[in-house]
């Protein structure tokens, strides 16, 4: 073993581990590294090892620039990251012919779209995609009391950002008749009843495996009280029409379930018109025969539905579909309740269905998430029905790389403190607009006059403790009121200094929406002005997604880091 070829070969891959994760090399990834071009060091990896250590900890006290540069010199090439993404595929369908694949999302207008039906939506539309099929969104509207008017637009809109394509938008509240009509055919078949016992009866004979007195009166007298409750004779809560099942299914949920019941509510789009609300097993299975679904993909806690929704499938000869059940997701610590989402709106806690507190698609739309990392999140949960628990760090990951590469990096100072520099005339500085992309350019700076900067507060109290700083890409100070010019040696760094974000006098005011509602106020660089993208990453802050912007302010909505 050579010593000098060695340390060499450690050293080369301690620089690009370094300059690959912002400054700070991983011993452990760069011992894989040199063992995997060198495998003949394996027998000695304990004698490496020490080395690899000592070597890695010398080059972390390096800056990034001073890291950037020698490896530059060694191997300019290691510098360009070359990822190999695994890519992930959804099984396929069975019995999924290329063309003749329907499929449907049921979205329940009640708000805009959140994280979590995001799921369903993408599963739906990569699979439609994949076979060259059809995509139907049908509202499933038939709860007057939680439907939000707006909400059909809303989700529409949704879709459309998430770049889920649909083909045919079917509303349920407009097909009642069709609904009516069925379950006429199916009392007539003798498979439906209409029960006027008291709902709490009526549901402890079906524990008990028991048939209620109204399940096998004549079909005549089934149909005429079936036209007295489309008719409205009958108040809330005093009949309903159920399809029968069996009654004594080892599973109480499948035995007889409801329907229609009776609503005495109007509904936001067809008002007083029906006093009979269909109940999603019906409508859903008699929709989904109507408009040709093929295959239904949701979740496991639609396995009961699905068993339930089989038997209207039975009673009329209908071709099921195949049916697909995802384990459930638990997305903690998020605001997706349409409900109390609607109220902190109307009470002015929330600023809207778009306020970053909460997990709906327009918050993350806001925050700067793209939707193709939405779709890879999903992709990769995959359709399995093993129970999963969501994450917003594995989903920020993903965004990160999409939103990396286009991001532009820019200086912003929080709560800035000012600071005047003597002992120079003027400072000339640059920085890259992106330290992957030189071909963009550089942000020029030139201090003079007052020779005044900001820094954060933070900064500033670190500064007046240390008595010396680095502002990032400019030059040294020493502290003092005013600060003293104190020369550009990047080896300042190695012995404590820090290098800190910094603001000229021209540099914009700010305010940064964070995730919990806060505004954090400070000054951006005045070059953002010249921005065209909407994300933009804040050195040191995270990435973030500008609002608006103009000379006399920035608003901007922090996305992750």
């Amino acid at each position: 073993m050579s010593d000098s070829h060695t340390e060499a070969l450690i050293k080369k891959y301690a620089l690009q581990n370094a300059v690959f994760f912002k400054g700070t090399a991983n011993p452990k990834a760069v011992v894989g590294k040199v063992l995997a071009e060198s495998p003949e060091y394996r027998s000695r990896a304990g004698e490496i090892t020490p080395l690899i250590e000592s070597i890695v900890s010398n080059i972390n006290k390096m800056s990034l620039e001073e890291q950037t540069k020698a490896l530059e010199e060694i191997d300019p090439s290691l510098l360009s990251k070359e990822k190999k993404e695994r890519v992930y595929l959804l099984p396929e369908l069975k019995n999924a012919a290329d063309g003749k694949v329907v499929m449907r999302i049921a979205p329940g207008p009640s708000g805009p779209l959140h994280i979590g039906h995001t799921r369903v939506s993408i599963l739906n539309d990569e699979y439609v995609k994949r076979y060259n099929g059809r995509l139907i969104a049908r509202y499933e509207d038939t709860n007057p009391e939680k439907i939000e008017p707006d909400a059909y637009r809303m989700i529409s809109e949704d879709l459309d950002w998430l770049g889920v394509k649909i083909h045919e938008t079917v509303i349920q509240s407009e097909r009642f008749e069709i609904y009516y009509d069925h379950t006429r055919k199916l009392m007539e078949m003798g498979k439906a009843y209409v029960c006027t016992c008291n709902g709490d009866d009526w549901r402890g004979m079906k524990e008990e495996k028991k048939e209620c007195p109204c399940r096998n009166l004549p079909v005549n007298t089934q149909l005429e009280r079936y036209d007295k409750l489309l008719s409205g004779e009958y108040k809330e809560g005093e009949a309903i029409a159920v399809v029968k099942t069996d009654i004594a299914h080892p599973n109480p949920a499948i035995r007889d379930f409801v329907a229609f019941r009776i609503v005495d509510q109007p509904h936001p789009r067809t008002g007083s018109r029906y006093c009979a609300y269909p109940m999603m097993n019906l409508s859903v299975a008699i929709d989904d025969h109507l408009l040709g679904v093929t295959h239904v993909i949701r979740g496991k806690d639609h396995l009961n539905n699905t068993l339930r929704q089989e038997y209207i499938f039975d009673y009329f000869g209908w071709k099921k579909p195949e049916y697909y059940h995802y384990g459930l997701v638990n997305i903690s610590d998020t605001m997706l309740k349409t409900s109390l989402i609607k109220e902190s709106i109307r009470s002015g806690e929330y600023s809207g269905w778009d306020d970053v507190r909460t997990g709906t698609v327009r918050a993350i739309e806001k925050r700067g998430i793209k939707p193709e990392a939405i779709r890879r999140y999903w992709v990769e949960s995959g359709i399995k029905p093993v129970d999963i628990q969501f994450s917003w760090d594995n989903l920020y990951g993903m965004n990160r790389d999409v939103i990396d590469g286009i991001s532009n990096r820019y200086f912003f100072v929080a709560d800035p403190v000012r600071y005047d520099i003597d002992g120079i005339d003027a400072i000339d500085g640059k920085a890259p607009l992106h330290p992957d992309h030189p071909e963009r350019g550089d942000r020029g700076y030139h201090i003079d006059g007052s020779r005044t900067v900001f820094i954060s507060s933070e900064d500033s109290k670190m500064f007046a403790d240390k008595g010396q700083i680095r502002l990032k890409d400019l030059c040294n100070l020493e502290y003092g009121t005013p600060a003293r010019y104190a020369g550009n040696d990047l080896s300042i760094l190695k012995k404590g200094a820090k290098a800190v974000q910094w603001v000229g006098r021209n540099s914009i005011r700010t305010e940064l929406l964070m995730q919990d509602g806060n505004i954090v106020n400070g000054l951006t660089e005045e070059g953002i002005l010249n921005e065209n993208n909407d994300t933009v990453q804040f050195e040191r802050v995270g990435f973030v997604k500008l609002e608006s912007k103009s000379k006399d302010l920035i608003r901007a909505v922090f996305t992750h880091r």
